[in-house]
């Protein structure tokens, strides 16, 4: 049974826990979360996790125990933002296979959804009402890295496995890496962090140089959290491919009017802007576009990597590229073109790559469930920690608790090693999606725009 929790998207769920008593590694029956109802704690607190005790019955909950596990799912408007209806749906269409497949091991999964409106005081309070009301056992989503530093305080409290399926800062592995026991309970299943995503733009602008024919570019980013290691990355590095940085600039957020941008770039005579843009980047292509900046454009775009994108902005991403996890067409895995077209099939458009990961993520703590015969915080910890699991966006492996970036996944051609799709014009006024990186899943050549 897959349900969404109420919330202000206006579900709702009336189900019980469907839970069995089951007794604490104490003998006692009050869990963690009885505990937190009990006391009437309105939040989530981190104190909490000493007065259970050092993990309560969260070391030992076998599987046996229960029929039916709860996964919590946060995420932006999913009723109306791609990315929340990406990450809610993934996460839905996950549980609802399992389901249809006896469940693990003829245990059903249901999903509540809450919606965190993109601000971390409201995400502390959904997760909250996840942990304390609805009794999840594991939690999943969240797409601003605000967000989960927020809700990452109050995770030793909560002693509840979490997987992001949205936000990239990597302060959220240095806290894992630096204070293991409050921290152990997080781990990124995408996207690649930020530092990674600006690795990743650095090896395709490497790999693709010829093609590309970039002798030198401007950087632009928005002025974000999770996009301040991409800055670093960029400006340290892809000078080392042999481009010249004519100017690199974090631009104020909420920025709007590119104009003065774009004449920057133009004096500076750079063949192309080399981007990291998520909020602002529709009124930044719309304007490249419709003014035919003499540049080429290309990077990490979030907005470009819907499939609608190309309607939504009447065509203005044509030959705009970006970084993916994966599109409906690419086969990264066995598994990614099935999955888009049952999103697809079940509510009506395409996935965005928070979809697909949030579908890896419900997945493989799945997998993790079945091979332990438990749903304890500690054993899936355990199982995490050194699982391989192939799914759509590819194998997700989690780098060791002492790694820099602890428990984030691995970036690395073989496991998760992201996509770069150029928007290129149809015949018949609409665009596509194509592969112009990695090589052997291309779909198409780079194409330079015509205007230039």
């Amino acid at each position: 049974m897959v349900n969404d929790g109420k919330d202000e998207a206006g579900s709702d769920y009336s189900g019980s826990t469907g839970r069995k008593e089951s007794n604490n590694a104490n003998g006692g029956s009050v869990g963690r979360r009885s505990f937190l109802k009990a006391t009437g704690a309105g939040a989530v607190a981190t104190g909490v996790a000493g007065c259970l005790g050092g993990g309560g019955d969260e070391e030992s909950v076998p599987l046996s125990d229960r029929d039916e596990i709860r996964v919590g799912v946060l995420a932006p408007a999913p009723s109306d933002n791609p990315i929340g209806a990406s990450i809610a749906n993934g996460a839905k269409l996950a549980a609802q296979e399992i389901n249809d497949n006896d469940g693990i091991e003829g245990t059903e999964m249901s999903v509540i959804v809450k919606d965190t409106k993109e601000q971390p005081q409201t995400g502390t309070e959904k997760y909250g009402e996840l942990i304390r009301d609805e009794n999840v056992d594991m939690t999943t989503g969240v797409f601003t890295s605000e967000v989960l530093l927020a809700i990452m305080d109050d995770m030793p409290g909560a002693e509840t496995v979490h997987m992001t399926t949205g936000a990239a800062t990597p302060d959220a592995s240095a806290r894992v890496k630096n204070n293991y026991e409050e921290n152990k309970y997080h781990f990124r299943t995408g996207p690649i962090n930020a530092h990674h995503l600006g690795e990743n733009i650095v090896d395709f602008v490497d790999a693709k140089a010829d093609d590309l024919g970039w002798e030198s570019v401007a950087v632009l980013v928005e002025d974000y959290t999770w996009t301040e290691p991409v800055s670093n990355v960029l400006d340290d590095t892809l000078s080392d491919t042999g481009i010249n940085i004519e100017m690199s600039r974090r631009y104020a957020s909420g920025t709007e009017d590119f104009n003065p941008i774009y004449n920057d770039v133009e004096d500076s005579g750079a063949d192309a802007a080399v981007i990291a843009m998520a909020h602002t980047g529709t009124p930044a292509v719309i304007q490249w576009a419709q003014q035919q900046r003499p540049f080429e454009f290309g990077g990490i775009h979030v907005p470009m990597q819907l499939p609608s994108y190309y309607g939504a902005v009447e065509g203005a991403s044509a030959y705009g590229v970006t970084q993916n996890s994966a599109t409906p067409t690419a086969e990264v895995t066995d598994t990614t073109v099935p999955f888009a077209e049952a999103y697809n099939e079940n509510y009506d458009s395409y996935p965005v790559y928070t979809g697909y990961i949030s579908y890896d993520a419900v997945n493989q703590y799945a997998s993790v469930v079945e091979s332990k015969g438990d749903i304890g915080a500690d054993p899936v910890i355990d199982g995490l920690e050194n699982s391989s699991y192939t799914g759509t966006i590819g194998t997700v492996e989690y780098y060791g608790k002492d790694h820099e970036f602890a428990h984030d996944v691995k970036y690395e051609q073989g496991l998760v090693w992201p996509v770069f799709q150029q928007w290129q014009p149809n015949d018949d006024g609409t665009g596509s999606q194509e592969v112009i990186f990695p090589d052997n899943l291309a779909t198409a050549d780079y194409q330079t725009p015509p205007w230039i």
